[in-house]
């Protein structure tokens, strides 16, 4: 440390006695570094003036560059290396876009490389030489945060910078228009794929609802009829505040095109319906709704028009709804003018019949217990002969096939006639008259009694007496004449219909056969009286649904929960029956029902009581229902049923059918007939 100290020392007193040598040092300055400064000079100079020539060349023609760019060339050295000049002077004009195949040919260093290349450009290089397809980018020492954008973006005055900086954007414009294209692709694909789909799709099973209309067979064809209906109701919204406000002359002239409005529209369900005038007639209004805006908009006050017009459209909705269900329901309930003249023609020629040729053959066999018995309760002529010639026509063998046919006195000839001209093969047929059964009256029956009644007179024939349409369709339903029938109720008493028979299968008039049912007779029951066919989902067709739950006696001796089954098809084990005594516990609850508090007038609610834990379930495919209010029954499911039913206001043969069912039905019914052409029945 002394020897250190020492030198120091010496050493400061040898600096402070050499201030005599400056002239000596300045004098070695001016013979060794005056050579050096003037070859660098000359270096700079040279490279200047190549830079000069070179941007010369790429600014095709320019021979002047103001000082800021001869500034901006003198630090061209200092940031790109000889070989990205020479790319750089080589391959761009104007300082447009940098060429790929360049930096190819080159050696560039290792501190370069090439971002975003794929094989897409590297296979399009050659025929596109001058197209953007890639960034250089210098790479930064490790260590080093890459800002090279930003202090791009903060210069921006050095040419190079902004060459890079145009490369970027290029790239970024060039890679929105790529994303576009392939976003346009996938689009074009999936409408393409949904296309094909839709064809796939049929349309019979499906359904769709009002095909008779033409705006159902395109989309928006209806377009400008709605914009016609949307000015006119904001014509009557600023028609009744011009009122309110006393704006006659703007009162006046939304009148003159709510008129003009309503002759062109009419009756137009679909654009091409419309007058040829009515884009005039859109325009007109139009610019009276402006007028009116601009007088009489007011906030509230439109909204409140509004509210009120929306409830008086409430209310119609409500009143047409109500119309179409009573005319739906009257539809319903008439009697097609074919089948009534049939009716007629039959009973005329048959009370012409001798007594002797009134008589059906076989008859030997309508109590034999061996054979298939039918049971069938109808009015309706051409629907019976329906049910049994599709009966017999699917069956093995229709000699072992007995059909015991009730009616009322009008059309008690009618069907007697009707098949002693057309025998069902060698079946056995039984006619006979409701009203000749003595032992149904209203002492024993409790429906006929009630049906005595002043209360229920009052319901079924004077309603009120309603004076509209609307008002007369309260339960319009439960009003239907076939519940003042013994007919309908005639179920419930099989077994004192048939005293001799073990089984019988009761079918309804609105069915079709369409395959063998003789293994019906061979079904076990497990000791149950009915077997039907459940008819229940997860949360429809219950026992809520028919019955009144909130009445103790319903409550407390029924589940909620319990499943329905079908009025149609029913095998019934008439031996069981007696033994339960099922017309005394259907006697029973139709007594307690007589206010109708239990359950609304029909069959099956009473019929789902009195066969409570007594009906055995069959499988689903000997009975499909719902041909008479489902348009979306699969096609399927109806080929593979031994039985189809027109359940529902939409019979088979009224005019309201559902057309794609229809053939089930008239397949069996020879249109050729000469009664049938006498009485002008056709499909």
């Amino acid at each position: 440390m002394a020897l250190k100290r020492g030198f120091s020392i010496s050493g400061l007193n040898k600096n402070r006695r050499g201030g005599s040598r400056l002239p000596i040092v300045v004098v070695i300055f001016f013979c060794v570094l005056s050579p050096l400064i003037f070859f660098v000079g000359r270096g700079l100079y040279t490279t200047s003036s190549s830079t000069d020539q070179n941007l010369n060349a790429v600014g095709s023609g320019k021979q002047h560059l103001n000082w800021r760019e001869r500034l901006a060339l003198l630090h061209v050295k200092s940031i790109f290396s000889k070989e990205v000049i020479d790319v750089i002077t080589s391959s761009t004009t104007d300082l447009g876009p940098l060429s790929l195949d360049s930096f190819r040919k080159n050696n560039l260093s290792a501190s370069w490389k090439v971002i975003g290349i794929d094989s897409s450009v590297e296979d399009n290089a050659a025929s596109e030489p001058n197209q953007t397809a890639t960034v250089v980018k210098q790479e930064a020492p490790k260590g080093k945060e890459d800002n090279i954008s930003d202090d791009d973006s903060r210069s921006g005055d050095t040419p190079a910078k902004l060459a890079r900086r145009q490369l970027r954007e290029k790239r970024r414009e060039k890679r929105a228009v790529e994303l576009l294209r392939q976003d346009d692709e996938a689009i074009a694909r999936l409408e393409s794929a949904a296309i094909e789909r839709s064809k796939l799709v049929d349309g019979a099973v499906l359904g769709k609802y009002s095909i008779w209309r033409k705006e159902m067979d395109s989309e928006n064809s209806d377009s400008t009829v709605r914009l016609m209906r949307d000015q006119m109701i904001m014509a009557r919204v600023y028609l009744s505040i011009a009122k309110m406000k006393r704006k006659l002359d703007l009162l006046q002239e939304l009148q003159t095109r709510i008129k003009e409005s309503q002759r062109v529209l009419g009756d137009s369900l679909a654009d091409s319906d419309l007058h040829p005038s009515a884009p005039e007639k859109i325009k007109a209004m139009g610019q009276v709704l402006s007028k009116a805006r601009e007088l009489l908009y007011d906030c509230k006050l439109v909204t409140g028009k509004l509210r009120a017009m929306l409830q008086t459209a409430d209310e119609q909705v409500r009143s047409l709804k109500k119309q179409s269900t009573f005319l739906s329901q009257l539809a319903a309930k008439t009697v097609p003018n074919g089948i009534h003249c049939l009716s007629m023609r039959l009973t005329i020629d048959y009370y012409l019949l001798p007594l002797e040729k009134r008589k059906f053959p076989r008859s030997e066999n309508l109590e034999n217990p061996n054979l298939y018995h039918y049971a069938l309760f109808s009015d309706n002529v051409l629907a019976a002969s329906v049910v049994v010639n599709s009966t017999i026509m699917n069956a093995k063998d229709s000699s072992k096939h007995v059909f015991h046919l009730v009616t009322d006195k009008l059309n008690f000839g009618a069907m007697n006639m009707w098949f002693l001209l057309n025998p069902p093969g060698k079946a056995t047929i039984h006619v006979e008259n409701v009203d000749e059964f003595k032992w149904l009256n209203s002492s024993y029956c409790p429906v006929l009694r009630q049906l005595e009644s002043a209360a229920m007179k009052e319901y079924y024939f004077k309603a009120n007496h309603p004076t509209s349409l609307s008002s007369g369709s309260s339960n319009l339903k439960y009003r239907n004449p076939k519940y003042l029938s013994m007919l309908n109720h005639l179920r419930f008493y099989l077994p004192e219909v048939y005293p001799k028979l073990d089984k019988i299968l009761f079918l309804d008039d609105d069915i079709v056969v369409q395959k063998d049912l003789t293994k019906l007779w061979s079904v076990d029951l497990h000791g149950k009286v009915n077997g039907a066919v459940e008819t229940c989902g997860e949360s429809f067709h219950r026992f809520d649904k028919y019955l009144n739950f909130s009445n103790p006696h319903i409550a407390k001796n029924f589940d909620p929960n319990a499943c329905g089954w079908a009025y149609g098809m029913n095998i019934f084990d008439l031996k069981v029956w007696k033994k339960k005594d099922i017309t005394g516990i259907y006697h029973k609850w139709q007594n307690m029902n007589e206010d109708r508090v239990l359950w609304k007038l029909g069959t099956l609610p009473p019929g789902l009581i009195t066969f409570y834990n007594l009906t055995n379930p069959l499988e689903k495919t000997w009975h499909v229902l719902g041909l008479g209010y489902n348009p979306s029954i699969d096609r399927s499911e109806i080929e593979s049923a031994a039985v189809v039913h027109y359940n529902g206001n939409m019979k088979p043969w009224l005019e309201l059918a559902m057309t794609k069912y229809r053939p089930y039905w008239t397949k069996y019914i020879k249109y050729d007939h000469p009664y049938l052409r006498n009485c002008n029945l056709s499909e």
